[in-house]
C-alpha cells in the first residue's frame, strides 16, 4: 500500500506542477499585454496594440497546453487509484489515458481558458479597432 501512495503523490505533484504552471502563464500574460498598451498609451507609436495580441494568443496555447496535460494526469491519477498495490510500477506515462483524452484544442477552449484569454484577447482587439476607427494608425 505504500507503494501505491507514493506513485500517487508523484502524480499529484506533476498535476500541481501543471496548475502552477498555468497561473504563471496567465500573470505573464497580463503583464505583457498590459505593458504593450501601456506603451501605445505613453508613446506616439501605436504599433503596441498590435503587439499586446501576441502574447495574449501564444500563452493562450500554452496554457492550453498545460491544461491538456493536467487534465491528462488526473485521469492517470483515478487510473492509479484503482490500480491493484501489487501491481505499481511507479510509470508514470499517460498511455491508458490516451484513449478518453479530448485533446489540446479542446482543453485550449474550454470555458475557463476562453473566459479569460478569449476575453483578454477581445478587449486588446477591441482597444486596436478602436484606434483604426478614430483614425490612429495601428499597423506595422
Amino acid at each position: 500500500m505504500e507503494n501505491k501512495l507514493k506513485h500517487l503523490e508523484f502524480a499529484q505533484h506533476t498535476i500541481t506542477r501543471m496548475a502552477t504552471s498555468s497561473f504563471l502563464i496567465k500573470g505573464w500574460t497580463v503583464t505583457l499585454a498590459a505593458a504593450f498598451l501601456a506603451l501605445s498609451a505613453g508613446t506616439a507609436d501605436k504599433n503596441y496594440v498590435l503587439l499586446a495580441l501576441i502574447p495574449s494568443i501564444l500563452f493562450w496555447g500554452l496554457d492550453g497546453y498545460y491544461l491538456w496535460q493536467e487534465r491528462r494526469f488526473r485521469i492517470l491519477y483515478d487510473v492509479i487509484r484503482v490500480r491493484d498495490p501489487d501491481t505499481i510500477d511507479f510509470a508514470m506515462h499517460y498511455t491508458e489515458v490516451d484513449s478518453s483524452d479530448k485533446g489540446w484544442l479542446a482543453a485550449t477552449f474550454s470555458r475557463t481558458l476562453w473566459g479569460f484569454h478569449g476575453g483578454l484577447t477581445i478587449s486588446v482587439a477591441i482597444v486596436a479597432l478602436r484606434g483604426i476607427l478614430n483614425g490612429t494608425q495601428v499597423f506595422l
